[in-house]
């Protein structure tokens, strides 16, 4: 921009905010969202961002993490901080396979009708193609990050850093292939994390039927044709006449059976009649139980959700409709006993398609949350406290003991409960997918003699047990969770060789997310890092709740309540939305948005821009200066140690990611304590030539300090006012030549 005083302008009367796009293309071209390109750059200050799906436009959550995590930035490189913020994309595994999948069913395809390569072709040019999306949304809504560094998750330098990962936890045992119940989903055949899944309450009959001398409950008769196992709690007194183990011949579904008798904890005494069939196959409960006791197991539903012929004459039925047929032939054999069909549970779902998971026994890769860590393994640098305790520390006490430790802090002392009592807790974590969008699982397997071969680099051509050619490659996935929890350190390790970013942003400062993911993101990212880097990922933890319609109802396509950030920013600028989003909000708590609220904020900007209009206007001609260079002193100058006290209170609120304490300071001081009565009283001062020129000066530091200040939450009608002031040579020559690296 020219430095060329441009005095006759006027500014017009109302912000427009359809300059904003302008604005950011100044910064981008200058270089300084890059933190090696600042000028007088102090200690690193990094945040690597949470990668919204490469595949989707932005919604209204994105809208808040960038707002949060741009004010963060804008404010640290604005305090001489070399801040770098670190963009990326996610491949989003499963939920961008489902969108396709939708996609191929409109043009009459099926993935099961492709071939694998071509399938993962497909979807690559499909998310190349939209990840435009993501980047122009992020851009619009006024990012300050370094888009050399941007990443996708399907890098193969980000591959390579996961096998790496993959293998040594291999090597020390800490994942392994496993039999166990999944979450399957019969339509879209695979399991699930347990973050895919939802659970809805939902009405269905409940039925009783006679097991031999027992009576037993169930929402789901169609599991019934394999249970062998009578279980009742050890203490039930109705049943103490009778022990474990005991053996009893019943009659059953498909005719005479032996039932054995098992008594386990598990069992509820206050639940239906405290006597329970068990299905272990499709159960987890019912797996547990089986598993403590050594009982064996039968697969009753195939993975299309069918009953397999252990059902007999149901064979080859959905369970859905075999269900009422089940339950008449109980009532021909006399085993019915009565039904209620108010009976209200919770459901487990998939989340895209709302079908039943059909918990499954399947092989899966896992990952041991709470074994120890082979001694060799140990990396320098682990926290004192785990070794300490545990000598040999499982992924879990590292990431407990850098919480308790202080070298990860949640920002608020409910989610660092909610962290510390979901650790107590903790189960070993399916890591595989049976899906075809995502990074392939580097294992093959020897069919002659079934040995595990680990193949990160796909050289392998004979088993090295058994020398056998004949070698089938894993066809899952990795869970993109495995992916994206070693994301803050891959995402440096990967950048440009001889760029040294790991060495020089890592560990990052501040990670900023969704208080919904803290476990399944979160907690693995702190596990990653101290198993792979023996450090900490970052040092803060900043969760931001949901974003809520007026009503505080969570919004949803089906309620039409849907609120698209482009759009209000297309009638209301990035400014007035960031502020909204930001202004009436602490960490972790759910945010209400209307139209009503980005309104006043929206006349807040333009309020400031009239402030500047007057200002500038009033001040033509005049150059920032030394306030004492004209004999003035700081008594005569009140409105500027005013501003000064203001920005003390901005920096401690800031410093403790208190954003919209910080927000509002500033609103309530701008409008009321500034525009309302300290403008109105300038324009008596103006009028008088002894004090007009004290005045000016007066007028002019403070709207440069205020829209420093302002700058990090209303980046582009600042950042406009800024240039204004430049045009006019309001400033003077050592000011620099964007806003958004002055110090503050």
């Amino acid at each position: 921009m020219a430095d060329t005083p441009d005095r006759d302008r006027t500014l017009p009367p109302q912000y427009d905010p359809a300059g904003e796009q302008d604005i950011y293309t100044l910064w981008e071209r200058s270089g300084y969202f890059n933190p090696d390109k600042l000028p007088d750059a102090g200690e690193p200050y990094t945040i690597i961002m949470p990668p919204p799906n490469a595949n989707a436009p932005l919604h209204l959550g994105h809208a808040l993490f960038v707002t949060v995590e741009d004010i963060v930035t804008r404010y640290q490189r604005m305090r001489g901080r070399k801040a770098l913020w670190l963009p990326g994309f996610d491949h989003a595994g499963f939920e961008t396979q489902v969108v396709f999948e939708k996609k191929l069913d409109k043009e009459g395809r099926s993935r099961f009708g492709m071939q694998r390569e071509e399938f993962y072709k497909e979807v690559w040019d499909f998310v190349q193609s939209n990840k435009h999306l993501s980047e122009h949304g992020l851009k619009r809504l006024g990012s300050s990050c370094d888009w050399s560094r941007a990443m996708f998750t399907l890098d193969e330098r980000i591959v390579k850093i996961v096998y790496e990962t993959f293998a040594m936890m291999y090597r020390d045992g800490l994942v392994y292939r496993g039999n166990r119940t999944c979450n399957w989903c019969p339509k879209h055949q695979t399991n699930l994390a347990n973050l895919e899944t939802k659970y809805e309450e939902r009405t269905d009959t409940f039925y009783y039927f006679k097991y031999g001398p027992f009576t037993i409950g169930t929402a789901r008769p169609e599991t019934k044709f394999g249970d062998k196992y009578v279980v009742m709690h050890p203490d039930d007194e109705r049943y103490k006449d009778y022990v474990h183990g005991q053996k009893l011949e019943i009659e059953w579904i498909n005719g005479p059976l032996t039932a054995t008798v098992i008594k386990d904890a598990a069992a509820e005494m206050e639940f239906g009649t405290g006597a329970m069939t068990i299905t272990p196959w499709h159960s987890a409960v019912d797996f547990d139980i089986a598993r403590r006791h050594n009982l064996a197991m039968e697969q009753i539903i195939d993975l299309r959700g069918k009953l397999l012929p252990i059902a007999q004459e149901f064979a080859g039925m959905k369970i859905g409709e075999a269900r009422s047929k089940i339950v008449e032939k109980l009532k021909e054999k006399g085993l019915f006993v009565e039904e209620k069909t108010d009976y209200k549970h919770n459901v487990q779902t998939c989340y895209k398609c709302n079908t039943i998971i059909e918990p499954q026994v399947m092989p899966q890769w896992y990952m041991a949350m709470t074994k120890p860590i082979p001694s060799s393994a140990t990396q320098d640098g682990l926290p004192a406290e785990a070794l300490a305790k545990a000598g040999r520390p499982s992924l879990r006490d590292m990431a407990v003991a850098a919480i308790e430790k202080g070298e990860v802090e949640i920002v608020t002392e409910r989610f660092r409960k909610v962290f510390m009592h979901w650790m107590e807790n903790l189960e070993d974590w399916s890591i595989s997918r049976q899906i075809w969008w995502g990074i392939p699982i580097p294992v093959k397997y020897c069919e002659d003699c079934n040995e595990i071969i680990l193949d990160i680099e796909d050289k392998a051509a004979a088993c090295p047990k058994c020398g056998s050619g004949k070698l089938r490659q894993d066809p899952d996935t990795f869970d993109t969770w495995f992916s994206s929890g070693q994301w803050p350190f891959a995402a440096l390790m990967a950048q440009k060789e001889g760029q040294k970013d790991f060495e020089t942003y890592f560990p990052t400062q501040l990670m900023e997310t969704g208080w919904d993911i803290l476990f399944f993101w979160v907690a693995r990212m702190i596990m990653f890092s101290y198993y792979r880097t023996g450090k900490p990922p970052f040092a803060q933890v900043y969760l931001h709740g949901l974003v809520r319609d007026k009503d505080r109802q969570k919004m949803s396509k089906s309620k039409g309540n849907v609120v698209d950030p482009l759009g209000v920013i297309d009638t209301h600028g990035t400014d007035a939305l960031r502020f909204a989003l930001v202004f009436s909000t602490a960490a972790g708590n759910d945010i209400p948005l209307a139209e009503d609220k980005i309104k006043g904020m929206r006349h807040f900007a333009n309020k400031l821009w009239n402030i500047a209009r007057f200002v500038l206007a009033n001040a033509e001609g005049i150059q920032i200066h030394d306030i004492e260079a004209d004999g003035g002193t700081l008594e005569a100058f009140k409105m500027i140690g005013r501003v000064a006290r203001l920005k003390k209170e901005v920096i401690l609120h800031l410093d403790a990611l208190r954003l919209h304490e910080a927000a509002q300071e500033l609103y309530q001081f701008v409008w009321y304590e500034y525009a309302d009565k300290y403008i109105e009283e300038s324009k008596k001062e103006l009028q008088d030539e002894v004090s007009k020129g004290f005045r000016q000066q007066e007028l002019l530091q403070t709207l440069l300090e205020l829209i420093t200040l302002l700058h990090p939450f209303m980046p582009f009608v600042t950042e406009t006012i800024y240039q204004e002031m430049r045009k006019r040579g309001a400033l003077p020559i050592e000011e620099p030549e964007f806003l958004m690296i002055r110090q503050w």
